[in-house]
C-alpha cells in the first residue's frame, strides 16, 4: 500500500525509524492505517527528490506540504468482508474463527490449480489464496484467478517462497505475506488489501534525459590520453556500457509482457546510474581541461 520494497522499509525503519509498529503474538510487524499513510507520504517526497534522512522525522503536515497533496478522506474498516478462498485448510480454519473484520467465506476451493474456473462469478471483495511451496509457476494461475473473478484486492499467504517471486507478486500489486499463525492477523491483510485496491502506487521518477551521447563520450575518451589520470577513459567505458543496457532493458519490456514490470524497473535504474556518472564525468573532465561537447556546455 505504501509502494515500498521490504527491503528498504527494513533500512528506513533500522536507521532513520520512520516507523514504530508494533508486534502481533507472533513477532509480525503491524501496521495502523495511519503508519501506512506516513510511510507512503515519505515515500513520495523521496521519490521527489528529498532525501530520507531530511524527511524521516517530519511531521506528516509537513511531508504533505512537501508531496503537494490534500488531506485524506478518513475510511472506516468494514466490519464484514466477503471473501473468496483458494486453500481447503484455510477456509476451514477461517470458516471457525470469528474475526474483526468478519470474514464471510462466499466461494473456495481446494487448491489455486482450477480456482479460476472454481471461483469465476463469486461476489467478494479479496481473493484470498495459501499456497505453502511459492514457486513462479502460481504467477499465472493467480492471474486467471484474478482475471477470472474480477476481485481487484488480492491476498497471497504462503510458508516458504523465494525473494524473487514475492517480489514479482508484489509488482502485480498484491498483498504477500507468510501465513500468520493468528487468523486474525489474516483478517487484517485481508483488511488492508481491501483499503488499497485499485489505488496506483505513485511512479517514481523517470531517469534524467541523457546528455553524453556515444560520440561525446569517445571524444572525451580520446581526449583523456593527453593526461595522465585515465579515469575520464574508464568513465566514458562505464557510461557507453550503461547507455547500451538501458536500451536493452527496454526493448526486453517492450517484447516480455510477464517481465514488463520488473524490465522497466531495470531500464529506469540503469538510467539513474547513468546520470549519475554523467554528472561526475563532466566535474571530472572540467577538473582536468578537457574540452566538453557544445551541446553539454550550453547547458
Amino acid at each position: 500500500m505504501a509502494g515500498l520494497p521490504v527491503e528498504t522499509l527494513r533500512v528506513w525503519e533500522r536507521r532513520y525509524g520512520v516507523s514504530d509498529a508494533g508486534r502481533s503474538p507472533h513477532g509480525q510487524r503491524l501496521y495502523s492505517a495511519d503508519q501506512v499513510r506516513r510511510l507512503n507520504l515519505i515515500k513520495r517526497v523521496v521519490d521527489l527528490g528529498h532525501a530520507i534522512g531530511t524527511v524521516a522525522q517530519l511531521s506528516e503536515t509537513q511531508l504533505r506540504d512537501l508531496a503537494g497533496t490534500a488531506q485524506p478522506v478518513q475510511e472506516a474498516m468494514p466490519r464484514q468482508l466477503r471473501i473468496a478462498v483458494a486453500g481447503a485448510a484455510l477456509a476451514r480454519r477461517l470458516a471457525a474463527i470469528t474475526t474483526m473484520p468478519e470474514l464471510d467465506i462466499v466461494a473456495h476451493c481446494p487448491q489455486l490449480h482450477g480456482a479460476a474456473t472454481a471461483l469465476m462469478g463469486a461476489e467478494a471483495e479479496v481473493l484470498l489464496i495459501e499456497e505453502t511451496e511459492m514457486t513462479s509457476d502460481a504467477l499465472p494461475l493467480i492471474l486467471a484467478a484474478q482475471r477470472a473473478t474480477q476481485i481487484a484486492a488480492v491476498v497471497v499467504m504462503y510458508r516458504f517462497c523465494d525473494s524473487a517471486t514475492v517480489r514479482r507478486l508484489r509488482e502485480h500489486g498484491y498483498l504477500v505475506a507468510r501465513v500468520p499463525a493468528d487468523a486474525a492477523e489474516i483478517a487484517m491483510l485481508c483488511g488492508t488489501a481491501l483499503a488499497g485496491a485499485g489505488r496506483p502506487l505513485p511512479l517514481p521518477p523517470p531517469a534524467p534525459r541523457r546528455r553524453l551521447d556515444d560520440q561525446a563520450l569517445a571524444a572525451l575518451a580520446a581526449a583523456s590520453t593527453t593526461i595522465n589520470c585515465e579515469c575520464p577513459r574508464h568513465l566514458s567505458d562505464i557510461l557507453i556500457m550503461l547507455g547500451s543496457f538501458e536500451r536493452y532493458s527496454l526493448q526486453c519490456a517492450s517484447r516480455n509482457a510477464s517481465d514488463a514490470a520488473l524490465h522497466q524497473e531495470l531500464n529506469r535504474s540503469a538510467g539513474m546510474a547513468r546520470a549519475i556518472m554523467e554528472q561526475a564525468l563532466e566535474r571530472l573532465a572540467l577538473a582536468e581541461g578537457l574540452p566538453l561537447p557544445t551541446t553539454l556546455a550550453e547547458q
